[in-house]
């Protein structure tokens, strides 16, 4: 081992997965849920079956929007590819990857609002599928048409699409328990394993071999179950015909340049090495996976935990693009990897992505949604930009199939399975809130007693988080469970409240475990202190964040419903443009990121954080005021924000004359225009201050 990786291993160790070293040591057998088998390695999380967490408050409000827009309906709203004809209720129609997207959302939305009609609508697919197998295992469409606009009609027997279905049949068996998915995945793993060596992952396309993790975390899923010895013969396999993700983390600089990877595929592909280390527990898949966020960050990195990938890596600067597919694709990655670990930076990014990225890019009614998201996003308009890819100049405004349409399909996964990411059972037979947000949970602690606990928050608009706890067995007065509660990195010190009775402080980035007999009653609050803090960006340009939110500065909005007349088909009949009222090219005055009290005030609106629904303008709960100056020499540019002005310039930025004015930030989840990350203005006489202050 070279001496570098030596030096990063220990870093990364040091940075961070250090803190869960001691939840892997107190793992034992859990009678309550399924851990994994023996000789994988045991996760000191368990994900609960679904219908098993239910969402509350804010978020439930989301689920109900999101039943009552498009995922309900993109069999009416997009027949063409949901319809009938789809190649995965055995039509003529697309054949590939669409179809079982939308099920892949639409299925735990279903079993988690308990909504029957969402239920009938998702039986068909599983059904057909179900009948689909064949004696030699092989299930789904397997007959190419041929070529029709909108539709894709080949590579029906690719791998990549049957991955989707396979995470689809799991969560329909974790919701219902029909034990006709375990026969059925057995019998299509003896089938890959057969036909694998002959017929490789990228025999019809290379989408399988960069997401192949989707199709390894099934299999581990099944041997849980079933013990079959041929599933781990299986999950060596996957890997070794996987895309080589530790080499491309680890040895080689391809996150350091553009152009080198699809945004979905690195979205996708990142937790490859953590979901094989249950099988091959080499530190080097955790670390390398943890260089790799490092250097997105670096290299790629956006305020509200994306990258720039439109599609492809594209650089850091914040008119670049972020996929909507990228979002929720990297939540998903986020979560299984948290299972396995119990990292808080993973708990620490998926909240980014679930409170900043994820609400803006999808409208208020669900029914329209943006290709690509842009952190400075001051105009949106059907016009070319500086992508990586140009799908008819629409891929920043609002529409049903604008940009292109697999978000339309597969944005639908993102808010359900946040929620089924709440919470966790944990491998001391305990429960664990590892991310928040209003809910409640029903679950077996201890030796299979059934509790409830009611998660009350208006988290992240605010920074008390309490949990009733109630034991549904009238018998049971107490029970003796360990309780896990994160500390977010960005907490300074935490107070953690029983009854009332302070019970401790504690520093950020930890997992706490609180160890007691637990009585039918008893109230645990969680407060969670947010400062202002400022990161730096692209050209030192800073962005403003407070505890899981990042601000972002409020712009009028003027929307704007125009018709599409050269090519319907593919981008759908109408779309939306949005285009600003008030100025957007502000810098801030001499933002010191050592004292950010000195420059900003938080304003919070308490009616409104209880608001049914906090993201928008409108309700938005939290404004923070600051001081900054309009620079006139920052203009628009193929009607986006032009060229970045550089931050700190020596001598100025070139707007002294220009009045200082207050502007207002609001959470870069209520807006759909913005400006996130500020140029910084420094004039003359503070930096001759500071020179002067340094020499003394």
């Amino acid at each position: 081992m070279n001496q570098n990786r030596i030096a990063l291993l220990l870093l990364f160790t040091l940075g961070g997965f250090f803190n869960v070293e001691r939840v892997f040591a107190q793992g034992t057998m859990v009678a309550n849920y399924c851990n994994n088998l023996y000789p994988l390695q045991r996760k000191p999380y368990i994900e609960l079956p679904i219908g098993s967490i239910k969402p509350t408050g804010w978020l439930k409000e989301m689920l109900l929007r999101q039943s009552a827009g498009m995922s309900s309906s993109l069999d009416l709203l997009y027949p063409e590819v949901m319809g009938e004809r789809n190649g995965w209720l055995g039509g003529d129609g697309d054949q590939w990857e669409r179809g079982p997207y939308w099920i892949d959302g639409l299925l735990p939305l279903a079993y988690i609002l308990d909504d029957g009609l969402l239920k009938q609508k998702i039986q068909p697919w599983i059904e057909w599928t179900l009948a689909s197998q064949r004696e030699d295992g092989f299930f789904g469409p397997s007959r190419n048409f041929e070529p029709e606009i909108g539709l894709q009609r080949n590579n029906s027997e690719d791998w990549w699409p049957r991955m989707v279905v396979l995470k689809v049949l799991k969560q329909y068996y974790s919701a219902t328990g029909d034990k006709r998915v375990i026969t059925f995945l057995t019998n299509y793993f003896h089938y890959q394993l057969r036909t694998l060596p002959y017929t490789p992952l990228g025999n019809w396309t290379f989408w399988a071999e960069y997401r192949a993790c989707d199709n390894l975390q099934i299999v581990y899923w099944l041997y849980n179950i079933t013990g079959d010895s041929f599933l781990l013969d299986l999950g060596k396999l996957l890997h070794q015909q996987s895309y080589d993700y530790v080499d491309m983390f680890w040895n080689r600089d391809d996150l350091t340049r553009i152009n080198t990877i699809h945004g979905v595929n690195l979205a996708q592909g990142i937790k490859e090495p953590i979901i094989y280390y249950q099988q091959d527990p080499d530190s080097l898949y955790i670390h390398a996976v943890k260089k790799a966020f490092a250097d997105i960050r670096k290299y790629h990195g956006q305020p509200q935990g994306m990258y720039g990938a439109d599609e492809a890596l594209h650089g850091n600067k914040p008119t670049q693009g972020a996929e909507l597919c990228s979002i929720v694709e990297l939540m998903y990655s986020l979560e299984s990897m948290l299972e396995i670990t119990g990292d808080i930076q993973f708990a620490d990014h998926l909240e980014k992505l679930a409170f900043n990225a994820l609400p803006t890019q999808i409208s208020d009614d669900f029914m329209t949604r943006q290709y690509f998201q842009q952190p400075n996003q001051v105009m949106l308009t059907r016009h070319i930009h500086n992508f990586d890819i140009n799908h008819g100049e629409t891929d920043i405004v609002f529409g049903l199939l604008t940009g292109y349409p697999c978000c339309t399909s597969n944005f639908h996964q993102g808010w359900p399975k946040f929620v089924q990411n709440l919470w966790y059972a944990t491998a001391d037979n305990g429960a664990g809130a590892l991310v928040y947000a209003p809910s409640e949970v029903i679950l077996d602690v201890a030796n299979g007693i059934p509790v409830k606990i009611v998660e009350k928050t208006c988290y992240p608009m605010n920074h008390v988080v309490t949990f009733d706890i109630e034991f549904l067995d009238k018998m049971t007065e107490s029970a003796f469970f360990p309780f896990h509660l994160r500390i977010p990195s960005w907490c300074r010190q935490a107070e953690i409240r029983i009854n009332g009775t302070l019970y401790k402080k504690t520093s950020g980035n930890r997992t706490d475990i609180i160890k007691r007999e637990w009585k039918n009653g008893d109230t645990v609050e969680l407060i969670l202190p947010m400062h202002i803090q400022i990161s730096e960006w692209y050209e030192n340009a800073v962005a403003i964040e407070r505890g899981p939110l990042v601000y972002a500065l409020k712009i009028g909005e003027k929307w704007m419903k125009k018709t599409v007349k050269d090519d319907p088909i593919r981008y759908g009949k109408f779309y939306y443009e949005v285009l600003p009222t008030t100025p957007w090219n502000y810098g801030l005055i001499n933002c010191d990121p050592a004292k950010p009290e000195n420059s900003f005030i938080v304003v919070e609106h308490k009616d409104k954080c209880k608001s049914p629904f906090p993201w928008n303008q409108e309700n938005a709960p939290i404004e923070i005021k600051t001081k900054a100056k309009r620079i006139p020499s920052w203009k628009l540019y193929n009607e986006m924000a032009g060229p970045q002005p550089y931050s700190r310039m020596i001598y100025g930025i070139g707007n002294a004359e220009f009045p200082e004015e207050e502007i207002t930030l609001i959470p870069y989840g209520c807006t759909t225009l913005r400006i996130t990350e500020f140029p910084v203005s420094v004039s003359y006489t503070h930096l001759r201050a500071h020179e002067t202050a340094a020499n003394l």
